[in-house]
């Protein structure tokens, strides 16, 4: 069973970036679709990137909210998927998940699920921008 993990958030300006970091254990990384979601304070956690695996071509998809600033990419030998964030803003403060599943149709905007029924989570990292 395949189990994910999230590091890397941590308190930042606007403006600035920080990588976060998602690492699977008891399956390699390529094999299933690697999403994001975010759930800000008072609001539903929502998908806001995702990368198909290794046989689904590494398409990757993004929300338009983070389009143009995050970019999410993923080390093999490390089993570890990333999200690259540049220009945080303020309102990109949030609890930020790694999730797993089976393919990426419909995690982009999905609140609080995800689709493929695989639905292996981390604990949630936390990302703070001040103004």
């Amino acid at each position: 069973q395949v189990q994910v993990e999230e590091s890397g958030g941590g308190l930042v300006q606007e403006g600035e970036s920080l990588t976060l970091s998602c690492t699977t254990r008891g399956s390699a990384v390529t094999d299933w679709a690697m999403g994001w979601f975010r759930q800000a304070p008072g609001k539903e956690r929502e998908g806001i990137s995702c990368l198909t695996s290794s046989s689904g071509d590494n398409i990757t998809y993004y929300a338009d909210s983070v389009k143009g600033r995050f970019t999410v990419s993923r080390d093999n030998a490390k089993n570890t998927h990333y999200l690259q964030m540049n220009n945080l803003q303020p309102n990109d403060t949030a609890m930020y998940y790694c999730v797993a599943d089976l393919f990426c149709a419909g995690m982009v905007g999905a609140k609080n699920t995800v689709a493929g029924g695989l639905d292996a989570w981390g604990q949630g990292t936390q990302v703070t921008v001040s103004s």
